[in-house]
């Protein structure tokens, strides 16, 4: 069995959908259930994706890699915290250490990542020996540089990244993706790490004030897996008395197909 794992932060799991609707030849969906899978999983089930569920401790049990061809073809999704982003180092470290868990089991494995804190840009580097029957691939621009972070590679990396960034400079700006928009409470831990999720909000707007932030832009993905995406930027605007701005620039799923497809292509099949 020819499995890739798609190691990823649950802000791209609506392109892991677009993925996955636009490849005919997956014969077989995993997901992990690692407590970071319920909302892809029910978009899976709204919106009519084959898929099986299994445990860390299942995928574990899976046949091992043993680098020859093979007729079936599987993708094996695992979703990681949001949380881990408030310390890059513990998002390296769980990042590295689930590749571990799960590269005897995968002919090849995809972090839907960026640097992200300037922490995972060695990754295939660090995994090039140590595991060579299981080529390690993180998200590149055209121009093979790793993208910043989600939203880099959302709008077509570094390039376009600045670009907009720039025509935002004025006034500090979040740019929300759908996804971005449903799940910013527990990516800033709002009601994971406060006791009193009011407060933390408090502290958040105090930091909004102190560092200039006052905008939100609308980066539209192009996707609609995720739901209420005006109503939730809406919410977030509102909540901390921000303008909301739509971009021109759209984003796209160039370089996760293009990554997707040239680590497909390094497979045995």
């Amino acid at each position: 069995m020819t499995v890739m794992s798609i190691l990823s932060c649950k802000v791209l799991e609506d392109e892991i959908l677009w993925i996955l609707e636009n490849d005919p030849s997956i014969d077989e969906v995993i997901v992990v259930e690692n407590g970071n899978s319920e909302g892809i999983l029910e978009k899976m089930e709204n919106y009519g994706f084959s898929h099986k569920v299994l445990s860390p401790d299942e995928v574990s049990e899976l046949p091992q890699n043993d680098g020859n061809e093979s007729e079936n073809y599987t993708v094996l999704v695992c979703l990681l915290e949001l949380g881990l982003h408030a310390r890059p180092e513990n998002l390296k470290n769980k990042a590295y250490e689930t590749i571990e868990k799960f590269a005897p089991c995968s002919s090849g494995i995809l972090l839907f990542y960026g640097l992200c804190g300037n922490v995972l840009g060695n990754v295939e580097e660090d995994f090039a020996s140590r595991l060579p029957a299981c080529p390690v691939r993180i998200l590149r621009d055209n121009a093979g540089r790793v993208v910043d972070d989600c939203i880099g590679a959302t709008l077509g990396g570094t390039e376009q990244y600045l670009k907009v960034l720039k025509s935002v400079s004025d006034v500090g700006t979040y740019l929300f993706t759908p996804m971005f928009s449903a799940a910013w409470k527990e990516l800033f831990s709002i009601d994971k790490l406060h006791k009193d999720p009011e407060k933390a909000l408090n502290l958040m707007k105090m930091t909004h004030e102190m560092t200039g932030y006052g905008r939100v832009a609308k980066l539209n993905t192009g996707l609609s897996y995720t739901e209420n995406f005006d109503a939730r930027i809406r919410d977030f605007a509102d909540i901390f008395s921000f303008e909301v701005v739509e971009l021109e620039l759209k984003g796209n799923q160039k370089i996760f197909d293009k990554c997707y497809r040239e680590l497909k292509a390094e497979l045995p099949n």
